[in-house]
């Protein structure tokens, strides 16, 4: 994958975890936690998905495990919750024991990890037998509406934007029964794949364009690599898309995630 820059925490707010609080608590719903007691949040983020899960499951504990320190020491400053804890991980080697959680849970993180399936297996590891093991990705190919018009258009623009939107693309578990086909090939039982949608909604084409000039994600990292005059040329090309021929306003795009949930 391109580079996935992630050290400034109120950026990625703006860009991407506002979506994330949006997505948690139907995952949450579809992950179907029984009466857990012990959680882990593998790419917890900025905390979205602990601090919904923290809601939902008033005896649950969770801990929230994120490879970024700006996100961990984010999500920390907004926890007053005894029930919560988080700390800086890598999701490809938990430095946690065996069977030690009810469930392991990742939202909208795995197909970032360089080495996605061993993150996965290691979210089966640490579940005890009987626990849920679940997980959720963007469809980025056909479910990403206001991703997949900029990745199309820096694409038809630009060489780099073409690499840019072959990698997202093209990123792990992102394409139909990826995930499933992975939950099953790890011994989980009862595994079900579906998809999960919700609404983007934005004010205007400013809080559509503006969050990504914070630089955070992949797609952030690229479009503050261009040259001025590359980005100032994507931007206009997105504005037109963002207008569609009309006043600029709110617009609201649908966005798809795959969801999986197995059991140990």
């Amino acid at each position: 994958m391109s580079t996935y820059k992630a050290d400034d925490a109120l950026g990625y707010q703006q860009s991407m975890g506002r979506w994330s609080s949006r997505l948690a608590l139907p995952f949450i719903q579809f992950a179907a936690i029984p009466d857990a007691t012990r959680i882990l949040d593998v790419g917890c983020g900025t905390g979205s998905l602990t601090f919904a899960l923290a809601d939902k499951l008033p005896r649950a504990s969770i801990l929230g495990m994120d490879y970024s320190q700006a996100f961990v020491d984010y999500a920390r400053s907004k926890s007053n919750n005894s029930r919560l804890q988080f700390e800086q991980g890598d999701a490809a080697a938990l430095c946690y024991g065996d069977a030690g959680f009810d469930a392991a849970v990742s939202l909208l993180v795995l197909n970032f990890v360089p080495a996605a399936e061993r993150a996965a297996r290691e979210m089966r590891r640490v579940t005890r037998p009987g626990g849920v093991v679940a997980a959720a990705v963007w469809d980025f190919k056909g479910g990403l509406t206001f991703l997949r018009v900029l990745a199309d258009t820096a694409a038809v623009l630009d060489r780099d934007g073409e690499a840019f939107r072959a990698k997202q693309f093209s990123a792990p578990f992102t394409g139909a029964g990826e995930l499933a086909a992975t939950w099953s090939a790890m011994g989980l039982k009862d595994v079900v794949q579906t998809s999960l949608t919700i609404r983007m909604d934005f004010a205007s084409f400013a809080d559509y364009w503006t969050p990504w000039l914070n630089g955070q994600g992949t797609v952030g990292t690229y479009v503050t690599s261009l040259d001025q005059g590359k980005l100032a040329q994507l931007e206009e090309h997105m504005r037109r898309a963002y207008l569609a021929g009309a006043d600029d306003g709110p617009r609201s795009f649908a966005a798809t995630a795959w969801v999986v949930r197995g059991i140990a």
